[in-house]
């Protein structure tokens, strides 16, 4: 399907791909090639563990692979004149966090570590849970990175007075047989937030799912923007119209209602 795109608009740029188990420098491969389908935008998103699948044990994965999927992401942010975001199996003192990365152009970004970790999948066991949300600016809006599981809890993800949030990015490794609620969830965190929504998921299959990708850019109505096919890799691009972002919120200014509460 040919897209016209306004020029100035700010375009985001989701890839849903295959990623094969525990092989970083094949992925890594492949997703400059998906990507290269796709130039022009401002922002990139990546799946959730996108260099070596969703490793529930990041002790029997390569030592320096988390340091080559980084520097990936600087080197591809640089070369594309834009944000890349994705997660990576990071080690940190004392263990090992799910950090979800931005990374801009020009070598800065910010960091969020998965607050909410997956017990039924044995995650919380290998993992330490970040306590801290992030925002950081894109190309004139507001970015939020969140991963996967954070998607099921919306007071996480819930706008906070004075710090509103322009998009929601969800990265994430979710399962096949529940892509229903991740396509409704995804609708759900833009409606009530106000936000465009990006939720990115692979394909393929790991030694515990399979995952058909459902991946979906939504804007702040719960209107599809973009959408993957199922069980197929593509790359796919919508528009972030900031101004009608802004004049929605104007005339229709729900977050002022919001309650004011403090995470603990």
């Amino acid at each position: 399907m040919c897209v016209d795109f306004n020029k100035k608009a700010m375009k985001l740029t989701i890839i849903q791909s295959d990623i094969k188990w525990n092989a970083p420098e094949e992925n890594l491969r492949h997703l400059s090639e998906l990507i290269d389908t796709a130039r022009g935008s401002q922002i990139y998103v990546v799946p959730e563990m996108f260099s070596t699948g969703f490793v529930t044990e990041p002790s029997t994965i390569a030592p320096d692979s988390a340091r080559a999927a980084e520097e990936w992401m600087r080197q591809t942010a640089q070369k594309l004149d834009a944000c890349i975001i994705g997660s990576i199996a990071t080690p940190v003192e004392g263990g090992y966090v799910n950090r979800c990365r931005i990374v801009s152009a020009d070598g800065s970004g910010v960091a969020y570590d998965k607050h909410h970790l997956f017990t039924y999948g044995g995650e919380h066991r290998h993992y330490t849970a970040g306590q801290s949300r992030v925002q950081m600016q894109c190309a004139g809006a507001v970015v939020c990175p969140l991963v996967c599981y954070d998607l099921r809890f919306p007071v996480w993800s819930r706008q906070r007075r004075g710090e509103h949030y322009d998009i929601a990015i969800y990265v994430a490794s979710w399962p096949e047989s529940r892509t229903g609620a991740w396509r409704s969830l995804l609708r759900a965190r833009a409606i009530e937030n106000q936000c465009y929504v990006a939720g990115v998921n692979r394909v393929g299959t790991d030694p515990a799912c399979k995952y058909s990708g459902a991946s979906m850019i939504v804007d702040p109505y719960g209107n599809d923007l973009a959408v993957c096919g199922d069980n197929t890799e593509c790359a796919v691009t919508a528009e972030i119209d900031m101004e009608r972002l802004r004049a929605f919120r104007k005339k229709f200014p729900v977050l002022d209602d919001a309650d004011n509460y403090t995470l603990n």
